[in-house]
C-alpha cells in the first residue's frame, strides 16, 4: 500500500480533515502531514508520546480480538478535534485528526473504502 498516497487522499476527503499520517511501531510520522495551512497543536516529542499510546491502546484492544475480532477504527473526540486511529499491516497505524464540527462517521466510511 502507498501510504503517502493513502494520506492525500485523506486529506481530500473532507476539508475538515487537519492532519493525516502513518507512524511504525516506535511512534515516528513516516508518510503523511497536515493539511495547508494547518498548524500541529502538539510539539513533535508531544506528538511521538501521543502514538505510543495509541499504538499500546491498540495493542491491549487486540488481546480480546480472538473472542471479539480485531478492532477496525478508533475514534476519539477531544475539546479541540476529534483523532480516528485505524490499524495497518506491518505494525503501522494511520491517524487521522479533524475538526470538531467534521462529520467523522462520513470521514471514518470514506477511509475505510480507500484501505
Amino acid at each position: 500500500m502507498d501510504f503517502d498516497m493513502l494520506c492525500k487522499s485523506i486529506l481530500d476527503i473532507d476539508p475538515l480533515v487537519r492532519f493525516a499520517g502513518v507512524c511504525d511501531h516506535t511512534g515516528e510520522i513516516k508518510h503523511g502531514g497536515h493539511a495547508n495551512g494547518i498548524q500541529n497543536l502538539l510539539s513533535a516529542d508531544e506528538t511521538k508520546r501521543s502514538n505510543l499510546q495509541a499504538l499500546a491502546r491498540w495493542g491491549l484492544r487486540n488481546t480480546l480480538a480472538p473472542k471479539i475480532g480485531y478492532g477496525r477504527y478508533s475514534m476519539t473526540e477531544y475539546e479541540k478535534i476529534k483523532r480516528i486511529t485505524i490499524p495497518l499491516k506491518g505494525e503501522h497505524l494511520l491517524l487521522v485528526t479533524t475538526e470538531i464540527r467534521a462529520d467523522h462517521v462520513k470521514i471514518i466510511r470514506a477511509v475505510l473504502d480507500l484501505i
